[in-house]
């Protein structure tokens, strides 16, 4: 069932963009709404409640319905046609903010996806600055409204993301969603991915080798027990995030709340800090040495 809920939410929010679904000039700042077609009269109520819009409302967004056949359209690569059900739930609101803000999700009656892992997959999609809010009728797992954020993103701003960064951010969300399931801890499952994306990014990672490695440490340092097979998938993910452009400084500035909480876990991920924590671990190593071929010498 949970499985089954995975779908529902990635593609709320992408389809908004489509092609002829809504039309809106590139400069135009009203936020968005996107609504699941499936919705009943009682489950639309609900949802825009948690939306925090009334039907009188709606006339300051621009509002788009999000179908099932959309959702089988951007998750189809990820998930069985049994898992994403046939029902469209997931409902968006999105807001952009000013340089800086950096993205902020709310979720209601969401169950399966955190707020960091929207967060993480929405900065690998290239969305920056912007208030989402995701919400479903009853509690579903969320994964589909991913798609419709990024859509209405596209639209909002006049800024097209990249089609390999958008795929990336799908494979990022499901795979997340997937682990934090399997691991029994979401928010777990949202750190590590955060955390290996940060080092492959910060450090220009390609090499598979070296991949799986950094899985393999920041699995260690998080205390996190990963199955051969769970290592293969977030690998075949990093080596995704590794051939996009991403930069560094924008992934810590746009999911700063993720950051603060591996610092307060003792995991410090900025690229600067471990270069000079190397650095002295080396100069250190080094002393050791050569006090110890001193001691030698003497004796």
């Amino acid at each position: 069932m949970i499985k089954r809920v995975i779908a529902k939410v990635l593609v709320g929010v992408m389809a908004l963009s489509s092609i002829g679904l809504v039309a809106v000039s590139a400069d135009a700042k009203q936020p968005y709404v996107a609504l699941g077609a499936d919705l009943r009269d009682n489950e639309r109520q609900t949802v825009l409640e948690l939306l925090g819009v009334t039907e009188e409302e709606l006339h300051n967004y621009e509002v788009a319905t999000v179908t099932n056949a959309e959702e089988h359209e951007y998750l189809g690569s990820y998930l069985s046609a049994a898992v994403i059900g046939s029902r469209a739930l997931s409902s968006v609101k999105l807001e952009e903010k000013g340089a800086g803000h950096g993205i902020k999700v709310t979720t209601k009656n969401i169950s399966y996806c955190t707020t960091g892992m929207y967060q993480n997959a929405l900065v690998t999609a290239g969305v920056k600055d912007a208030e989402v809010v995701v919400a479903g009728p009853f509690n579903i797992s969320g994964t589909a409204a991913l798609v419709g954020t990024i859509k209405a993103y596209n639209t909002m701003t006049g800024e097209v993301l990249k089609p390999e960064n958008v795929e990336a951010a799908t494979n990022e969300l499901v795979v997340t969603s997937q682990l934090g399931e399997s691991m029994g801890d979401q928010e777990k499952a949202e750190q590590l991915i955060g955390a290996v994306k940060d080092v492959i990014v910060g450090e220009a990672i390609t090499d598979p080798e070296e991949i799986k490695s950094t899985i393999e440490e920041t699995a260690t340092k998080l205390e996190i027990t990963l199955s051969e097979e769970e290592k293969q998938e977030i690998a075949t993910l990093m080596s995704k995030i590794a051939d996009l452009d991403l930069d560094i400084d924008a992934l810590q500035e746009q999911v700063s709340g993720l950051y603060d909480k591996l610092k307060d876990l003792g995991i410090d991920l900025s690229v600067d800090s471990e270069k000079v924590e190397g650095f002295f671990a080396s100069l250190g190593q080094w002393f050791v040495d050569t006090w110890s071929q001193i001691k030698q010498f003497f004796s």
